[in-house]
């Protein structure tokens, strides 16, 4: 769990970013990306793993959203040519409006394996 969130020697190209999407991926396809307005991908910031499991430790901030209808979250390594580590629809949807913010407070987005 640590070698794929970037706490590890060997560890994918960091800052790992949090991507939004509007239509969940699956294990072979990518979500769609939430694009428009001022919408860029956050750095992510994780604690050492315990127990298979961690979370965000600073917020996730996103602003000047689009209009629009987040259904889940994907993380990517920060390579030349990204690549997509992490997915998940999210517990609750969340709809915002055109230059609206959407935050996931630190400790709300759950990262494990099980």
């Amino acid at each position: 769990m640590d070698f794929i969130l970037g706490l590890s020697s060997t560890a994918p190209p960091t800052p790992l970013k949090v991507a939004l999407v509007t239509a969940n991926g699956s294990d072979t396809a990518a979500g769609t990306e939430v694009t428009g307005g001022s919408y860029t991908r956050q750095n992510l910031t994780v604690g050492a793993a315990s127990s298979g499991a961690t979370s965000n430790s600073a917020d996730l901030v996103f602003t000047g959203m689009p209009a629009a209808t987040v259904v889940g979250i994907e993380i990517w390594d920060n390579a030349v040519t990204p690549v997509r580590l992490w997915y998940g629809a999210l517990a609750a949807s969340r709809t915002v409006a055109a230059g609206d913010e959407l935050r996931i407070l630190a400790g709300e987005l759950d990262l494990s394996i099980s």
